[in-house]
């Protein structure tokens, strides 16, 4: 998989390239599958080689809430945890864009926490990472207003994808934002006004 010559984390350690080679599973997918379901046991350890992901927890009412993305490169730390103490998912994984992702059996995670220097500082990196988003999420719920969450969620989206023009739904937004649709429609129209926006069908342009 020369894929995997990409992810910076692991190039100093050849040995741990060839043993991601021989025991990850690389399978492609397409935008919008789910590749981890709540409360389904954790067999495998994903780490995107290319697309990117979404994290997503469903609330007990159905309403959900955008945790964090994962890119090229990266993997779910929930993952990571859920699957070493053999624990149901928390949370749903769905694909945002196209992905190649390489699945990694759990039970060779904890063995390469303990023969690879470079996979432990790669976990505990991750870690950080989701942690200092998480801390931001619940900043954004608590202190910001609807409108600028929108926005900053817009943003991400274009960062993630490299494209102002991005192909996505009221519904699809309301979802990730833990709100209702006709929310997102009236904050949307507003921004538009602005000049902040230019709306399409199932399309939103950033200006």
């Amino acid at each position: 998989m020369e894929e995997l010559q990409h992810l910076t984390d692991f190039r100093t350690s050849p040995e741990l390239l060839e043993q991601l080679n021989q025991y990850g599973v690389q399978k492609e997918f397409k935008a919008g599958e789910t590749i981890l379901e709540e409360h389904a046991y954790i067999r495998s350890v994903p780490i995107v080689m290319s697309g990117s992901l979404k994290v997503i927890r469903t609330e007990e009412d159905g309403r959900e809430i955008l945790l964090y993305y994962i890119k090229a490169g990266e993997s779910c730390i929930m993952s990571f945890l859920g699957g070493l103490h053999n624990e149901t998912s928390k949370v749903r994984a769905e694909v945002e864009d196209d992905a190649s992702i390489l699945f990694l059996p759990v039970e060779k995670v904890s063995l390469f926490i303990k023969d690879y220097p470079q996979w432990l500082d790669y976990i505990f990196r991750l870690y950080h990472k989701r942690f200092e988003e998480l801390l931001d999420m619940v900043n954004a719920i608590s202190f910001k207003k609807t409108d600028e969450r929108l926005l900053t969620l817009l943003e991400k989206k274009q960062a993630l994808t490299g494209s102002s023009v991005l192909n996505i739904t009221h519904e699809q937004l309301a979802n990730e934002l833990g709100t209702a649709r006709v929310v997102v429609s009236r904050l949307l129209k507003q921004l538009e006004e602005l000049g902040k926006v230019r709306l399409g069908r199932n399309k939103i342009e950033l200006l």
